[in-house]
């Protein structure tokens, strides 16, 4: 049976590189992967999931109104698919995530999402919402806080690194925007 999976993690925690990593392996023994990421995040060259250290793959980019069980149905019916990975998944609305997990239980295509849990003020994204509630398996990828605990939280700084407590719940940035820390150091760095 064909399961729906949530990697979360905070900001630089390597999701990017664990989901190619998962590619490599499918495609490896001769496998074929369905890539998606979000088309907001411009980051790095459209349509590419890339990570920090310098891995990457072509993605087929998706928004809000795209119908991502269209697209995966429209593929698997040309050759047959192993597994979709989906990339930035907190960008997913809900009805999406639905869409995958149906793409799991009615088309028996295993589903890996990675993504964040919660924005720069704990709260959380939509697609991650629907993901920690819908999901078979939730599974954490690690990442440490400068005191060494383990980083829970994204912080947002400014350009001169200042904490931002105020904004859109979505802007794009890598290092140069978001910190990672634990709880304590997330709330201190607020001023709470």
């Amino acid at each position: 049976m064909a399961k729906l999976y949530f990697y979360y993690a905070s900001m630089n925690a390597g999701k990017s590189t664990t989901l190619l990593q998962a590619d490599f392996n499918y495609r490896e023994r001769g496998m074929r992967t369905a890539l998606f990421t979000a088309s907001v995040d411009d980051r790095f060259a459209a349509g590419t999931i890339a990570s920090r250290i310098g891995l990457s793959a072509p993605a087929t980019m998706f928004d809000a109104a795209t119908d991502l069980a269209a697209l995966v149905v429209t593929d698997h019916a040309q050759a047959p698919l192993s597994c979709v990975l989906v990339d930035e998944a907190q960008f997913l609305t809900a009805v999406q995530v639905d869409q995958l997990a149906r793409i799991a239980d009615v088309h028996a295509i295993p589903v890996l999402a990675y993504g964040l849990r919660t924005d720069f003020r704990g709260a959380l994204f939509e697609g991650s919402a629907r993901l920690l509630a819908l999901a078979d398996a939730l599974i954490e990828i690690k990442s440490v806080c400068t005191c060494g605990r383990k980083a829970t939280m994204n912080l947002r700084v400014d350009a001169q690194g200042r904490a931002v407590a105020q904004g859109a719940q979505t802007e794009i940035g890598g290092e140069e925007r978001y910190l990672a820390l634990c709880r304590r150091h997330h709330a201190e760095a607020l001023g709470g």
